[in-house]
C-alpha cells in the first residue's frame, strides 16, 4: 500500500474536516424544509454561478476528459462548445418560468400540464439519472484515490460518501452552495497547477507537446462530416445541445438553484456566469490529457505498471502473468486512459502538492454528489411523499423527512459506485446512462411548455412512443447480428437526441388528431 506523507494526509484531512464543519455551521439556519431546500431565496447571483459551476465541473470532467483526450482527442470539447446556446435558451425562457411558477421542484408543473403520470414519470428519471451521475462520480474519486493510496476503493467511497452525508444534512442548500464556491475555486486552482506540473516535466515544454499533439491528431474535435453513426463533432455537439437544455431546463439541481437567487435577474446572471467559467476550465482538462500524452510518449516505459493494472482488473488476480503481460501490450491508450493521471500524479507529484490537488478532485466529486444528494432529497419529499403518503407536514416532519432522504440518496450513490468498478472509461458511462435517462424527461417538459394545445392524452401517447424508441435504441448493441436490419446504426449519445425530438414531435401530431376527432383530456 503506498503511504502518503504526513502533509499531504494532514492536507486531506484539513479539507475533509473543514467542508463538515462548514455544514455544522449553516445547520443552524435550517429550521425548516423552506430553508434546506432555498435558503429562502438570499443567495447572491454570482455565489449560485459558481456554484452550479462547481456542479458541472465534476470528477467526470476532472478525471474523465483527461483520460478522454490523452486516450483520443479533444472531440469532448464539443459538449462545451455547446453550452452557450443552452444558457440563452435557459436565461430567457427557464429561469423566469421557473421564478414565475415558485414550485421548488422542476416536476410539479408536469402535474398541472397533463396529470400526474407526466409527474411520476419525470421524477422517476431524474432520480435514475441523480443515482447514476453519483455513482460515476464515487467511482471517478474512489479509483484516483486508490492508485494515490492504495486503500480499497469501497472503503474509500464510504468514507467520503460519509463526510459529504454529514455536511449535506446538517447544512442544507445553503451549505452546499458555499461550499461549492470554494470547491469550484479550489478544483480550478488544482488543475492549472496540473498543467504546470506535467508541462515542467516534459523536454522542451509546450513546444514538443504541441509538435506531438499535432503528429498524432490530439487537437482534433471530431469529424465535420453529417455522420451520426460516430462520436463526430456534430454528434457531441448535439448531445451537449439537448443535456444541457436538460440541464438547465429539468434537473433539479440547477432548478433548484434558481430559487436560492435573490432575483429572476441573478438567477439568469448565474446561469451565464457558470457558462462563461466552465467553458475555459474544461478546456484545461483536455489540454492536461494532450500533456500527459506528450509526456508518455516521450516516457513510455511508465506506462508499463499502468498497463499490468487494467490487465490484472479485466483478466483477475488468478490470471497467469503470461496471459495478464499479453493483454497488457495489446492494450490501447483509450484502455486506460482514466488512470494515467492518477499515475502521474503518484509518480511525479512532489509531497505536499499531492494533497493539494487530492482536495481538489475531492472537491470536484463531493460538489457534484452533495448538490444531487440535496436535489434528489427535495424531489423525494415534494413529488413522491408528500404528493402520495402524507401531504401535510409541519417544518419539523419537512426537515426530517429532507435528512432521512439525503442519507437514503448518498448509500445509493454508493451503491451505483460500486457497481461501476471496471467500467473502462467513466466519462463514457455518464454520458451513456444520462442520455437514456433524460431523453424522454426533457422532451416531454418542452411539449410542455411550448405546444400549449397538446393535452394528457396527446402527451402520454407521445411520452410512451419516446420510450419504445429510446429503449430500441439503448438496447440495439443486444441485438444479434443476424438481426442487424432492425438495429440503431446511431450513435449512443444519439440517444438523447433522438429521444427528445421523438417525444415533442409525435406529441404535436398527436394533437393534429386530436382535432380532427380524437378524445381530447
Amino acid at each position: 500500500m503506498k503511504k502518503l506523507p504526513f502533509i499531504d494526509l494532514s492536507v486531506i484531512l484539513l479539507y475533509l474536516v473543514a467542508m463538515v464543519l462548514v455544514g455544522y455551521l449553516f445547520s443552524k439556519k435550517n429550521k425548516n424544509a423552506d430553508q434546506f431546500t432555498t435558503a429562502s431565496g438570499r443567495i447572491p447571483g454570482w455565489a449560485v454561478g459558481l456554484s452550479i459551476y462547481a456542479t458541472f465541473l465534476s470528477s467526470n470532467t476532472f478525471l474523465g476528459v483527461p483520460g478522454k483526450a490523452f486516450g483520443s482527442n479533444w472531440n469532448a470539447f464539443a459538449f462545451s462548445l455547446s453550452m452557450p446556446l443552452a444558457a440563452w435558451v435557459a436565461a430567457k425562457y427557464f429561469v423566469p418560468f421557473y421564478r414565475g411558477v415558485g414550485e421548488v421542484s422542476a416536476y410539479t408543473n408536469l402535474e398541472k400540464r397533463f396529470g400526474p403520470w407526466a409527474r411520476t414519470y419525470a421524477v422517476i428519471c431524474f432520480l435514475l439519472t441523480q443515482i447514476a451521475r453519483m455513482g460515476s462520480i464515487f467511482f471517478g474519486l474512489s479509483l484516483t484515490l486508490q492508485a494515490l493510496t492504495g486503500f480499497n476503493m469501497q472503503v474509500i467511497m464510504l468514507v467520503t460518501g460519509a463526510c459529504i452525508i454529514l455536511y449535506t444534512v446538517m447544512g442544507g442548500i445553503e451549505a452546499v452552495i458555499w461550499t461549492e464556491v470554494v470547491q469550484g475555486i479550489l478544483k480550478t486552482l488544482g488543475a492549472i497547477l496540473i498543467v504546470y506540473l506535467v508541462i515542467s516535466n516534459v523536454n522542451g515544454g509546450i513546444s514538443t507537446i504541441m509538435d506531438i499533439g499535432k503528429a498524432d491528431h490530439k487537437f482534433s474535435l471530431g469529424g465535420l462530416n453529417l455522420d451520426f453513426t460516430s462520436s463526430g463533432f456534430w454528434v457531441v455537439l448535439l448531445y451537449g445541445f439537448f443535456i444541457n437544455l436538460n440541464n438547465f431546463g429539468m434537473d433539479q439541481n440547477y432548478v433548484q438553484r434558481y430559487h436560492t437567487a435573490t432575483s429572476q435577474k441573478e438567477a439568469a446572471r448565474s446561469v451565464w456566469l457558470c457558462v462563461w467559467i466552465y467553458i475555459p476550465a474544461s478546456l484545461l482538462f483536455f489540454i492536461i490529457g494532450t500533456c500527459l500524452y506528450a509526456y508518455y510518449q516521450l516516457n513510455p516505459a511508465l506506462l508499463d505498471a499502468v498497463k499490468l493494472q487494467v490487465a490484472t482488473e479485466r483478466l483477475g488476480q488468478g490470471a497467469a502473468s503470461g496471459q495478464v503481460a499479453a493483454l497488457a501490450a495489446s492494450l490501447a491508450p483509450g484502455d486506460y486512459g482514466d488512470k494515467v493521471m492518477p499515475h502521474f500524479m503518484v509518480t511525479m507529484i512532489p509531497a505536499g502538492l499531492v494533497g493539494l490537488i487530492i482536495s481538489a478532485i475531492l472537491s470536484a466529486g463531493m460538489s457534484t454528489i452533495s448538490s444531487g444528494m440535496n436535489a434528489s432529497a427535495t424531489v423525494f419529499a415534494e413529488d413522491i411523499y408528500k404528493r402520495y403518503i402524507k401531504r401535510d407536514m409541519n417544518g419539523a416532519q419537512g426537515l426530517r423527512l429532507l435528512h432521512v432522504a439525503t442519507v437514503v440518496f448518498g448509500f445509493l450513490g454508493m451503491i451505483a459506485g460500486v457497481l461501476m468498478i471496471g467500467v473502462k472509461s467513466v466519462l463514457d458511462i455518464w454520458w451513456q446512462l444520462s442520455g437514456i435517462f433524460a431523453g424522454g424527461m426533457l422532451g416531454l417538459f418542452l411539449l410542455g411548455i411550448i405546444s400549449r394545445k397538446t393535452g394528457n392524452t396527446a402527451a402520454l401517447l407521445a411520452t410512451v412512443t419516446g420510450i419504445i424508441v429510446i429503449l430500441w435504441m439503448t438496447f440495439s448493441a443486444w441485438i444479434p447480428e443476424t438481426y442487424h436490419y432492425v438495429k440503431s446504426a446511431l450513435h449512443a449519445n444519439m440517444i438523447i437526441v433522438v429521444g427528445t425530438l421523438v417525444i415533442f414531435l409525435s406529441g404535436l401530431l398527436f394533437t393534429r388528431f386530436q382535432k380532427k376527432g380524437m378524445p381530447r383530456s
